[in-house]
């Protein structure tokens, strides 16, 4: 199906979102008046620059609090709709965009509202435009679908239709299902946006925290899957609204874009929709109409079954590699070609990479090895999506793989899984060093926590719903020293993978949260024992915290004392599942936790997190434990 995105949506000069738009591979783009009015570029010359770039104009938009006004008023404004009119014909846009008047001077009057958009169609035809009247969420008489398509019904003009956005019906509650009752070759066009549920005025709402599908809460799905029941033959259009886009640059902006209407394409393919009727026109402008293509297809999702290895690139592997030891990992094998050692504890595995280039913060979480039953198809997938494609050095002996970048840099490389891993995939390129792997009192990594660049995160979001079919939990915010931290799990169904995706509040402090693996044990009291015995200290946390707890819960005789003694945190869910966990020392970026889940326990810490990122910024500001 043909996609479009607002310029609105994306940050620079309208050169540079035009650029980025067509570069993700949209077909088309609704030109935002503002871009246009700020710009040096003439109506013709960005037609001809989207022409260039293989783009259509498919909206010009908005035209603002045209109806149900005073005589006056309305007469000045058809003499500006007038003059748009004939600025879209040099554009080759041939719909615009009028949304429901916010004006004060507008009066409750759909017979009124119905007069004028007639007349204003009228004159839009004679410019062979198209009016496509969108009911605002904030509208001062109007701001429900339903209420804007009664009007358009009513005034039966044909150059008269109506724009559908997700963003205004699903923020109000509106039911879409009643979309089909209105004939899809009145719907002039469609609109998509999601965004996450707060509870705020909608004006605010909507200008600062739209997002693209996939990335908030809304059931956008839904919703399209009711107008394509109607016989909508247009595009599918972003129109997002918020800071992050403004700020973030265009290219990556657009791609994230692009890959949230495939993802949001193949969660709709199942639905039934009827042929697609031909859209209605006036006079095209360009050409003739553009009509619908079915739902584009892309590779099915191949969801991880758990973590082949977590690769740490150092410069100095010392004091990473001492960490592991207390930890009870050894050192099992040494790639044939690179510096890279393989350190592993039951089922957990961590690569050391002493040959990468590091950033000046020192160890950093660089590569996730993730286990797949069709790494071939994973990749794949991966590609379709726009995820971007990494070369991999490699020797002609080296096992291939595939791998993509996260939107966070993160190498994500798809492993074989199962018995003849260790022959065929990445194990075979490493050679045994004579150390068996330690007794397993880790058996494997239960979890990841990676930190976004603040820009990042809702890609990161949809990035790994989408292109690695995980499941997303609910965003989370927990309490920094500094501020606020904003957290978000994805996780396969049987939880073997688990990744927490992290991003500081400030857009200014996106370099300094660390990153950490957490790894599973059976016993949490006896490997924190044993870390500490072997020299190694743990994160010292409050004594406040520990009488807290006492507060809180109850716990058996001497069981308080231990957690405090090692400086294990507590936490319990609802139905009575509990978390057991203890963190060590960061070294550059990395630290490490100790983590045991009993109950069926599938949280976090959540509620123990502003204590763990409180005893750590005490950490780095006194230097004690040489903290990174």
């Amino acid at each position: 199906m043909r996609t479009s995105i607002a310029t609105v949506s994306l940050s620079g000069t309208l050169t540079e979102k035009l650029t980025a738009a067509a570069r993700a591979g949209f077909d088309g783009v609704e030109i935002f008046e503002n871009d246009l009015l700020v710009g040096p570029l003439t109506p013709r010359e960005i037609r001809a620059r989207c022409a260039d770039l293989g783009l259509t104009v498919d909206l010009y938009q908005p035209m603002r609090d045209i109806e149900a006004v005073p005589a006056e008023l309305f007469a000045r404004n058809l003499r500006r709709a007038r003059h748009k009119f004939g600025l879209m014909r040099e554009l080759g846009a041939d719909t615009v965009l009028v949304c429901s008047s916010v004006d004060p001077e507008a009066v409750d009057d759909d017979a009124l509202a119905a007069a004028h958009l007639r007349e204003l169609a009228d004159l839009a035809q004679d410019f062979g435009i198209r009016v496509a009247y969108e009911a605002l969420a904030w509208g001062r008489h109007v701001s429900t679908y339903d209420h804007a398509w009664r009007i358009v019904e009513a005034a039966g003009h044909p150059a008269l239709g109506t724009c559908l956005d997700s963003f205004h019906i699903l923020s109000r509650g509106s039911d879409p299902k009643g979309i089909e009752d209105i004939p899809g070759e009145k719907i002039f066009f469609l609109q998509l946006a999601d965004a996450p549920l707060p509870a705020m005025d909608v004006l605010q709402w909507s200008r600062h925290h739209r997002c693209f599908p996939g990335q908030g809460g809304f059931d956008v799905a839904g919703l399209v899957r009711h107008v394509l029941r109607t016989g909508y033959a247009g595009p599918l259009s972003l129109e997002v609204f918020n800071d992050v886009v403004r700020q973030a640059g265009a290219a990556p902006t657009a791609v994230d874009a692009r890959r949230s209407l495939l993802a949001l394409q193949e969660e709709v393919r199942p639905a039934e929709a009827k042929p697609p009727s031909a859209p209605v026109t006036a006079a095209p402008v360009t050409s003739a109409p553009v009509t619908a293509t079915p739902l584009t297809v892309i590779p099915a999702p191949v969801v991880p079954t758990g973590f082949a290895f977590a690769e740490l690139v150092t410069a100095d592997a010392e004091p990473l590699t001492g960490l592991l030891a207390a930890l009870g990992f050894a050192r099992t094998a040494r790639h044939r070609s690179k510096p890279v050692d393989l350190w592993q504890q039951g089922e957990a595995r961590i690569l050391v990479n002493t040959g990468a280039v590091v950033r000046r913060d020192g160890a950093q979480l660089a590569a996730v090895g993730l286990e797949s039953p069709d790494p071939g198809g994973a990749a794949a997938r991966a590609e379709a999506l726009l995820a971007p494609v990494l070369p991999r050095r490699r020797a002609p002996e080296d096992a291939p793989l595939d791998a993509v970048a996260a939107p966070d840099g993160t190498e994500l490389f798809f492993c074989a899984a199962g018995r003849d891993a260790r022959h065929t995939g990445w194990r075979a390129d490493f050679e045994d060093v004579g150390q068996p792997p330690a007794a397993p009192g880790v058996h494997r990594i239960d979890h990841l926590a990676l930190t976004q660049p603040w820009h990042h995160f809702d890609e990161a979001v949809l990035f790994h719903r989408s292109v690695l079919g995980l499941d997303a939990e609910d965003s989370v915010d927990v309490a920094d020293p500094y501020g606020l931290q904003r957290s978000r799990a994805v996780s396969n169904p049987d939880g073997t993978v688990r990744i927490a995706l992290t991003v500081g509040a400030a857009p200014t402090d996106d370099t300094v949260h660390a990153q950490h693996i957490a790894f599973a044990t059976d016993d949490v009291i006896a490997a924190a024992r044993r870390f500490r015995d072997a020299g190694a200290p743990l994160l010292p946390v409050p004594a406040n915290y520990y009488d807290d707890l006492a507060a809180r819960y109850e716990f058996a005789d001497g069981e308080l004392e231990t957690y405090r003694e090692l400086g294990i945190l507590y936490d319990r869910d609802e139905a009575g599942g509990s978390l057991r966990h203890c963190y060590t020392r960061t070294v550059g970026r990395v630290f490490f936790e100790l983590l045991q889940r009993d109950g069926g326990h599938r949280g976090y810490g959540a509620r123990n997190a502003p204590v763990r990122l409180a005893a750590q910024h005490a950490v780095r500001t006194s230097g004690a434990l040489g903290g990174g």
